[in-house]
């Protein structure tokens, strides 16, 4: 429920943990700005309205053509069983596959936007600092790796999750986010305010010109530094 067939699969394994919110990540939010809600909404409204085709054109374009023909097939065969249903039996297709479709999609947008709005102006193709690590997720996983997540500049947060990220991202509110942050590294002895002009450094969009010159690593990532459930 919340998915069409294979749609998470194909989306989430096959390309985004791929692209790890690079140049050619369909869900990238590099090219908007991480703050504002009127790109967030552009954002949400392309996924909604066009990863149906954009997500087989992209396994097209790498040569993926597999990929490319079940994503679309299973796609189209999701929407044409819920329009059918919608035709005969509306109200049980509304509860039961419209709306909960509708739903999981939102919130996997939400949360990828909040996991991936803190993305370094230096170095935004790493993977620590191109996306957070919430410790309240996987502290164990974070207490083993700590050396690397503090040599990697990775930003680290407690009591806060990822749709409560986006929130608190698109209300501005960088006191609330710098009071969540787990100083790490060179972080450690910052002002408030200090964190809080850091953390706003991270959410201005990338220009094309900076996209071709920073992002130089195209190769599949472990996604160690988002804890995505």
């Amino acid at each position: 429920m919340g998915h069409t067939w294979d749609s998470y699969y194909y989306h989430h394994v096959k390309h985004h943990h791929v692209e790890n919110n690079g140049p050619d990540d369909l869900s990238s939010t590099i090219r908007y700005q991480r703050d504002e809600l009127s790109y967030f909404l552009l954002y949400l409204a392309r996924f909604l309205l066009l990863t149906w085709i954009e997500l087989p054109f992209y396994f097209f374009r790498k040569r993926k053509l597999a990929l490319a023909f079940h994503a679309f097939l299973m796609e189209i065969l999701s929407d044409l069983v819920i329009v059918l249903l919608l035709r005969y039996h509306i109200r049980p297709a509304v509860f039961v596959l419209l709306l909960p479709l509708l739903q999981m999609r939102i919130a996997m947008m939400v949360g990828n936007w909040g996991q991936h709005a803190l993305v370094d102006e230096v170095e935004p193709d790493s993977d620590f600092r191109s996306s957070i690590t919430l410790i309240d997720v996987a502290r164990e996983h974070f207490l083993k790796s700590k050396h690397q997540y503090r040599t990697g500049r990775a930003l680290v947060f407690r009591d806060i999750d990822s749709l409560m990220m986006t929130i608190t991202l698109l209300r501005k509110d960088y006191a609330r986010l710098a009071s969540c942050l787990v100083p790490t590294g060179d972080q450690v002895g910052m002002s408030r305010q200090e964190i809080m002009s850091m953390l706003k450094s991270k959410t201005r969009r990338f220009s094309e010109e900076e996209i071709q010159r920073k992002f130089t690593k195209r190769r599949p990532s472990s996604h160690m530094t988002v804890k995505h459930v």
